[in-house]
């Protein structure tokens, strides 16, 4: 049985935007990281979106720094229901937090990537665009995921093609799952390892920016 996990608010950094009425940007960082590790990309994101960088519910294994998502058994597996467990604590969050927000989008990386990914199939009305940085969408089948295949919400992955950290077999299964499932801007950035570069940032602005004007329009 899968504990129910809760998101730490105190944790949570803030961009100085107002949030009232402004579409917000949540931000969920990787394996072994903290809130702080995204944070960074606050000033080079657009502007008029308020930004959120929350901290994993859980603490990897003696000595691996910072917080985790979900658990991860092996350096070949990752357990569904641990991503489930996770993208349902930060749904929670959103419950809280987000009642005056205009629209709502999340940009992950790695496990977080893995955590966005889910939140959209378990709630596909209340998040309206996914950025996946060198992660990945869980197999299996859930609920939500017919109505993705209708709707289509507009969904960004990116990777390197020199990333050795997310085994292969999960990268195939999300290169078939999200064109079927998303409207889905891909791109494999040659060279680049499990990390983000200036282009992907940039690319990822370039994304973000359509978001917001979508919600304008």
């Amino acid at each position: 049985m899968i504990e129910e996990l809760r998101i730490d608010d105190d944790l949570t950094r803030w961009s100085p935007t107002p949030r009232a009425g402004t579409p917000l940007l949540v931000l969920l960082h990787g394996y072994g990281a903290d809130e702080n590790d995204l944070f960074g990309l606050v000033p080079h994101l657009p502007d008029g979106v308020a930004v959120a960088s929350v901290a994993a519910p859980l603490t990897p294994p003696w000595p691996m720094p910072g917080r985790a998502w979900y658990r991860i058994d092996s350096l070949n597996s990752r357990d569904s229901a641990g991503i489930t467990a996770a993208a349902e604590a930060l749904l929670r969050w959103l419950d809280a937090e987000t009642g005056d927000s205009s629209s709502v989008a999340l940009l992950g990386f790695s496990q977080g990537a893995a955590v966005a990914l889910q939140a959209l199939r378990l709630a596909h009305d209340r998040i309206a665009a996914v950025v996946a940085l060198s992660g990945y969408a869980a197999p299996g089948d859930l609920p939500g995921d017919a109505v993705l295949r209708e709707r289509k919400p507009p969904v960004f992955w990116g990777r390197g093609s020199r990333d050795e950290v997310i085994p292969q077999n999960l990268v195939d299964h999300t290169a078939q799952w999200l064109p079927g499932h998303s409207e889905l801007s891909g791109r494999i950035y040659p060279g680049l390892t499990h990390s983000i570069s200036e282009q992907e940032l940039a690319d990822v602005c370039v994304f973000l920016s359509q978001w917001k004007d979508a919600i304008r329009s």
